[in-house]
């Protein structure tokens, strides 16, 4: 049952994943989720470093998506400047985001990798639809009421999930 919340990746933050080895593992496109994942709730809009990793990404021809539950306010100045597609609203662990995504693209599914920080949301989600999925820690301590709810039963799967030796928060892996 909590097999489909464990990462295929545990990496520290975007800056930490080894693209090149997604690239060489087929993967051809990258869903990031927005908040805490690429930037805390307090930045309004990308700064240097976001942009670059988004150019070198797109450099080695990675398709990029921001899928966020945020609204189009909060996600749209990330898509402008970073010139990428995006979903908002998305509700996610709702998995018609990804599969509009899926079937646009005509990607297989081992050809799509998500990206985020939560376990409830983006995990589930990418495992479901049997994208790769990465788990990284969340870079900002403020968060929505929602999601904050979320990480008290994400607490509750971190413990199950590390009593069965599938899963240790800080123990990173590829």
């Amino acid at each position: 049952m909590f097999d489909k919340f464990v990462p295929d990746i545990y990496a520290k933050s975007i800056y930490t994943i080894d693209y090149k080895s997604l690239k060489k593992s087929k993967v051809k496109c990258l869903i990031f989720d927005l908040n805490n994942t690429i930037a805390p709730l307090t930045l309004k809009k990308p700064n240097k470093k976001l942009i670059d990793l988004f150019e070198e990404l797109k450099d080695m021809k990675f398709k990029i998506y921001i899928v966020s539950n945020s609204t189009k306010k909060r996600v749209e100045p990330f898509k402008d400047i970073l010139c990428v597609d995006s979903s908002y609203l998305s509700m996610k662990p709702s998995l018609r985001k990804y599969k509009k995504i899926f079937e646009i693209n005509k990607f297989k599914d081992n050809e799509i990798a998500c990206i985020g920080d939560e376990l409830m949301t983006d995990i589930w989600a990418a495992n479901r639809m049997n994208f790769v999925s990465i788990l990284v820690n969340p870079i900002g301590t403020k968060e929505y009421v929602s999601t904050k709810f979320g990480r008290l039963f994400e607490n509750f799967i971190i413990n199950k999930l590390t009593n069965k030796k599938l899963f240790r928060r800080g123990k990173y892996y590829e």
